[in-house]
């Protein structure tokens, strides 16, 4: 039964390694690291608030362009971080965030919903199903390891 066991938990984690997505994505989690950085740092840019987001998370989180810019304007756009432009001392202009009263509430709620999916997730990564000739075993992960 342990082979078994082993074999099975190998394939799903390769399967499920093969379709996890890319550092960058961080569905679901963006909005709170903007305000969580903006809370503590502000005001930013936005090239600022994605090296934040990788310093921080030593590497193991990258946020694109791509998905940071487009964020910030729906975030700005629902109040809860505002943006002006500034001219930097080289003469170049910036635009830099900061953390709105909506802003800071919003991110009360967004930490409690994280909170609550990570609790979640937890509560299913210590306790395993695995299927064999069509009957469920509940299995403690700690048993499995």
């Amino acid at each position: 039964m342990t082979q078994l066991t082993n074999a099975i938990l190998r394939r799903l984690s390769s399967e499920q390694t093969a379709r996890m997505p890319k550092p960058d994505t961080l569905q679901g989690a963006l909005d709170l690291l903007v305000l969580k950085i903006l809370l503590r740092r502000s005001p930013l840019h936005g090239y600022a608030i994605m090296t934040a987001i990788q310093e921080i998370s030593e590497d193991a989180l990258r946020v694109e362009e791509g998905s940071l810019y487009p964020a910030l304007h729906r975030m700005e756009e629902a109040g809860w971080i505002r943006a002006r432009w500034i001219n930097k001392p080289n003469g170049r202009r910036a635009r830099i965030y900061e953390l709105s009263r909506a802003g800071e509430k919003q991110l009360v709620a967004e930490e409690a919903r994280w909170n609550n999916v990570t609790a979640a997730v937890n509560r299913v990564l210590r306790m395993c199903l695995i299927c064999r000739y069509g009957r469920e075993l509940r299995i403690p992960c700690a048993v499995i390891v």
